[in-house]
């Protein structure tokens, strides 16, 4: 059985292909997206910082991953990634930012994967890549699913104002955030 919170020592690297070179500066889409909480969130909309993770799926117990899944740069790692965002919420809070994270899963499986990970912020359903093309993000495929690649988007005032991205390691990622912020207050 794969356990989901352990990576496995020899995954391979992600590059910096440019993928996501367009995206400082950019607004984001006025878009609702479904969310965890029963709610529907336009993120265009909403004053001072969020962070918006980005991952492709997180895996569902008790199921097989997808096929190659740890050979694909950079797919592997959303459960502990979303851990460690819960891990580090109160701070990233404390740092003036919003947390949310987003994937192609639908909402009923993320709203499960929510709350057996004990996530205190919400995920957002991008299930029909509205979001995703809307922004042009990087995807990959996988099992015939067109899957989101990882990067985190720090949003200010509707805008993106920084970006991780490749994110590697996945479990480094909200560290990463966290410092980012620190190093740069909002005025």
């Amino acid at each position: 059985m794969t356990d989901l919170h352990r990576l496995p020592a020899d995954l391979p690297v992600p590059t910096d292909d440019g993928a996501c070179d367009h995206l400082p500066g950019l607004p984001l889409p006025s878009l609702t997206l479904p969310g965890t909480d029963g709610q529907a969130h336009d993120l265009s909309g909403l004053p001072g910082r969020t962070v918006l993770y980005v991952y492709p799926r997180t895996g569902e117990p008790g199921l097989p991953l997808p096929t190659d899944w740890d050979v694909i740069p950079g797919a592997r790692g959303c459960t502990p990634q979303s851990c460690a965002f819960r891990d580090h919420h109160a701070e990233l809070r404390a740092a003036g930012a919003r947390v949310y994270g987003l994937s192609t899963q639908d909402t009923a499986y993320q709203r499960e994967a929510a709350g057996r990970l004990h996530l205190p912020f919400t995920l957002l359903s991008d299930e029909a890549l509205t979001f995703g093309r809307a922004l042009r993000l990087p995807t990959f495929t996988a099992d015939g699913m067109t899957l989101l690649r990882r990067v985190t988007l720090i949003v200010r005032g509707g805008c993106v104002e920084h970006v991780f991205y490749p994110v590697f390691p996945p479990e480094r990622n909200a560290a990463d955030v966290l410092a980012w912020l620190r190093a740069h207050p909002a005025d």
